[in-house]
């Protein structure tokens, strides 16, 4: 068998010139993309997004990253489109929120003078909306005036102005009182309550519209009711009923002498008590229709077994003391009838749910003012 002789190829001379130049610029280019990755990944070491990386190395401000550490707020100059190199130590000292237009809003501030400081506090006191609607604005002057209170709301600020330019309150009674509707008229230009929920807060600022109906509504039993007609919410009952038996064993009698009242049930005792007792009356004892908590079916009237003048009986103080326990509140006292608006009622209680009900009775607070610190904010 023959062995044929196996040729090398030899490239021509201009050739191996060309392939030499080459495989120079590959290695170059793998030890640069060797050494762009390892930049990358001290960056996101320290949690900045790929994308962040990318536009701090093109724009040589590695070591001046580096030296702020893990910053969310750099972090989103960086992927932002507003990123600006003279605003950077800004943004290190500015607190981070999840908005979208938080560059752009933190530039426009920074251009009207606010400090860092100040402008973290704008940030954290409005949604995106309401920053970017302050940002268009002149700049004020006395922003920790109000917004040291952490439920002030941005969108409030001339409110606040004028509620205390009015009435000479504190700042923090005005956010309270504002925030609340309370420098508006009863009953006029008030808050829509659309959604059923055991913490919803119904008043003479705060209403339901005719339609409204709550949650799993049920008939009471005549065991824990005066009338065999009376409804509630199904959670308010079972609450109710498990309040009732506790009582029960400690020798005392509470039964709901009133408990839903629709729309319509409430303009029909509105007309009742009209015909009766005159205007006068009904404007300062009756809730209008849309604005009583009785529509809500989880407010009820609690009558004692044993008399029928619920403040003299001893059942009232042992629902003062453990009304909480069992997730109601008492809703209408003397001392807070300024902040609910409403004269005060020993026989109202209103269910909450057990936490926000503890939470209540251990601050003495109404359920505005749990309203305003803990849920609206």
């Amino acid at each position: 068998m023959s062995k044929q002789k196996i040729k090398s190829i030899k490239l021509k001379e201009p050739y191996l010139g060309i392939a030499k130049v080459v495989g120079v610029i590959l290695c170059l280019l793998i030890m640069l993309l060797i050494f762009y990755l390892k930049q990358v990944n001290d960056l996101t070491k320290y949690g900045y997004s790929k994308e962040a990386s990318r536009n701090i190395l093109f724009t040589f401000h590695k070591d001046d990253v580096l030296k702020i550490g893990e910053n969310k707020t750099v972090n989103a100059a960086f992927e932002s489109p507003y990123f600006k190199d003279k605003y950077l130590k800004n943004y290190s000292k500015i607190k981070y929120v999840d908005q979208k237009h938080l560059i752009k809003n933190i530039n426009s501030l920074i251009k009207k003078g606010y400090s860092d400081n100040d402008i973290s506090i704008i940030l954290t006191h409005g949604n995106d909306e309401a920053v970017s609607k302050f940002a268009k604005r002149d700049k004020v002057k006395y922003l920790e005036e109000f917004y040291f209170v952490d439920y002030a709301k941005l969108d409030n600020y001339d409110r606040y102005v004028a509620y205390e330019n009015a009435t000479a309150e504190d700042e923090e009674l005005v956010v309270m009182y504002v925030n609340l509707n309370m420098d508006k008229e009863e009953y006029k230009d008030s808050t829509l309550v659309s959604k059923f929920s055991t913490d919803m807060l119904v008043n003479k600022r705060f209403h339901l519209d005719k339609k409204f109906e709550p949650d799993n509504l049920v008939n009471i039993s005549t065991k824990y009711a005066s009338d065999d007609d009376l409804k509630c919410s199904k959670i308010a009952l079972d609450a109710f009923i498990e309040m009732s038996k506790a009582a029960e064993k400690e020798g005392y009698g509470i039964i709901i002498n009133s408990a839903y009242r629709s729309y319509q049930d409430q303009v029909d005792i509105s007309n009742l008590y009209l015909r009766d007792y005159g205007q006068s009356y009904v404007d300062r004892f009756v809730a209008k229709p849309g604005y009583s908590e009785h529509q809500t079916g989880l407010a009820f009237d609690v009558g004692s077994k044993t008399t029928n003048i619920f403040l003299n009986s001893k059942e009232y103080q042992w629902m003062l003391d453990n009304a909480y326990k069992y997730g109601f509140i008492h809703r209408f006292s003397k001392q807070h009838e300024e902040i609910t608006g409403f004269r005060s009622e020993p026989w109202h209680y209103r269910y909450v749910g057990k936490k926000i009900a503890k939470t209540i009775y251990d601050e003495d607070m109404t359920l505005e003012e749990y309203y305003v610190k803990y849920i609206d904010k």
